[in-house]
């Protein structure tokens, strides 16, 4: 997944990618030095002080380089070279000089070429590294698209949570993935999560088995991606358990996956407790929480309120 022959194959037709020097035998990885303090980025225009893997250079860069004196250009070309990047991409019908062809053989660097425009080669390689080279996982659940909020529902085997998952996709809401929905990190404090391809569209659902929700639904109940927003544990509770449950903040937790905490709520499993609708009701919760908003905290400030106005004044 990391190395250059993955990214040609999977982006080459797209962005119109032709060898230039002869195709590396062994595999190039795009990642770089795994210290953090040298680490370079993935990709970029031209940059010899925070070098890149993958150098891309236009008319912009080139004409730059025109501009230099001639022992500063050699040296600039030295360095681009030096830092040993997994390949330097030519756009805009850009065609290199010999110097080019003398470090790259000099350094075993892959030179391509491409007609399209600088700036859509490195946006289209930005997003295609940021998914592929992504920290990911793999949870066991159900992740569900609920009135635009992404929610994992976990719990032990045979909780519910397919069931409850049917039932919602019945309200309108959406499918993603069932039982083993993959995580990505792609940004600092964001998770998308997706269905593995041989997973999509179905559903596992006790009694009646392996249910195609595309087919039976249509197109509208199932969705491809979506951000992690939050968690929902269906949990079985004992008596004792159901009265320690905080009054105003309800189950309100935190998980952390993949270094990133997202909110978790759990949800009580008993007969007859309607879970779809609680299950909506966290989420709206969840969504008011986003905005700023906390009923437990207004109910806690509005007694302050009338707590303040009902005492005496001296």
């Amino acid at each position: 997944m990391d190395s250059l022959h993955h990214l040609i194959k999977e982006l080459g037709s797209q962005l119109r990618l032709r060898w230039l020097t002869a195709i590396p035998a062994a595999p190039r990885s795009v990642l770089g030095l795994q210290d953090s303090s040298t680490r370079q980025s993935l990709v970029g225009s031209l940059n010899c002080i925070h070098p890149h893997r993958l150098q891309v250079l236009g008319q912009a860069e080139m004409a730059h380089l025109r501009d230099l004196s001639l022992a500063a250009r050699e040296d600039m070309i030295a360095r681009l070279f030096e830092a040993k990047p997994a390949a330097v991409i030519f756009a805009e019908q850009v065609t290199p000089d010999v110097r080019f062809y003398d470090w790259a053989e000099r350094t075993a660097t892959p030179l391509l070429s491409s007609p399209l425009r600088d700036q859509e080669i490195v946006d289209r390689l930005q997003y295609f590294l940021l998914h592929a080279l992504a920290e990911r996982t793999m949870i066991h659940g159900v992740f569900i698209d609920v009135l635009g909020t992404g929610v994992l529902l976990v719990g032990d085997a045979g909780v519910g949570k397919s069931e409850l998952a049917l039932e919602l996709i019945a309200r309108g809401h959406r499918l993603i993935a069932d039982d083993a929905p993959e995580f990505a990190r792609i940004a600092p404090d964001q998770l998308e999560g997706r269905c593995p391809p041989m997973l999509r569209d179905f559903l596992e659902v006790r009694g009646l088995g392996v249910l195609n929700i595309r087919a039976m639904f249509g197109e509208g109940a199932v969705r491809e991606s979506d951000l992690l927003n939050l968690v929902v544990k269906m949990r079985m509770f004992s008596r004792e358990e159901l009265a320690m449950i905080d009054r105003l903040r309800g189950s309100l937790s935190a998980r952390t996956i993949l270094g990133v905490t997202v909110p978790e709520i759990t949800i009580p499993v008993a007969p007859g407790r309607n879970l779809a609708v609680l299950l909506e009701t966290a989420v709206r919760t969840q969504i008011l929480r986003v905005r700023g908003y906390d009923a437990g905290v207004d109910l806690i400030d509005r007694q302050a309120r009338a707590v303040a106005a009902a005492a005496p004044s001296y």
